[in-house]
């Protein structure tokens, strides 16, 4: 589990076991596995910086699915 969120909000509140990403630190990739299916998720439904990592990582050879719907409510859908 990716959380795509500011640090500061992932401090306050996260889904356990889940590292940390936020936006400015996507290029570095840290955290990411190629090996496995890397989930992605942010704020609420309505927060596309999950969606935007998940084509950016995509573009570089991950393999990523964006949860829909984040924190309170996820449903999983894979991005192709």
């Amino acid at each position: 589990m990716v959380d795509v969120r500011a640090a500061e909000d992932f401090a306050k509140e996260h889904i356990p076991g889940a590292i940390n990403l936020p936006q400015e630190q996507w290029d570095s990739l840290d955290g990411l596995q190629k090996g496995k299916v890397n989930i992605l998720y942010c704020y609420t439904q309505t927060c596309h910086l999950a969606a935007n990592a998940a084509v950016r990582f995509a573009e570089r050879g991950y393999p990523v699915m964006e949860m829909d719907g984040a924190l309170r409510r996820g449903k999983m859908r894979t991005l192709t």
